[in-house]
């Protein structure tokens, strides 16, 4: 006899026209979370989810198309403006914010977020390609 499987109720998101785009570009991939103010998550992308495999996904191409989804599923459900918070040394940084703002919500700030280390860990040994 199979067990019913018991769903709760879906989060409610409370969308305001403000809100906070955070942008992590590793060189790997890179991942955009929309959120209102409280930190709730409206909207994210990333270009793996947008289908981009392997070494196309650290391009500012692939950026570009995952912010742009992240964006307009946010635009639909009301946000207006964003605050933009980028983190890490990854490529398409700046088409992500191009792409934002072309979707209609407007950049009321960008601040860099990446951490820096005040002489913390040892970092790894040089690549030798």
């Amino acid at each position: 006899m199979a067990k019913a499987v018991k769903k709760g109720k879906k989060r409610k998101v409370v969308v305001d026209q403000e809100g906070v785009v955070t942008i992590h570009a590793s060189f790997n991939n890179i991942i955009i979370s929309m959120t209102n103010k409280a930190g709730q998550v409206i909207s994210w992308g990333s270009a793996g989810k947008e289908g981009f495999r392997g070494s196309k996904k650290n391009t500012p191409y692939a950026a570009q198309m995952a912010a742009t989804n992240a964006a307009q599923v946010a635009y639909d459900a009301g946000m207006k403006f964003a605050e933009v918070r980028v983190k890490g040394p990854g490529a398409g940084r700046e088409a992500a914010i191009r792409a934002i703002d072309a979707v209609g919500i407007k950049v009321t700030r960008i601040k860099d977020i990446t951490p820096i280390p005040h002489n913390g860990c040892r970092p790894p040994k040089q690549r030798r390609v």
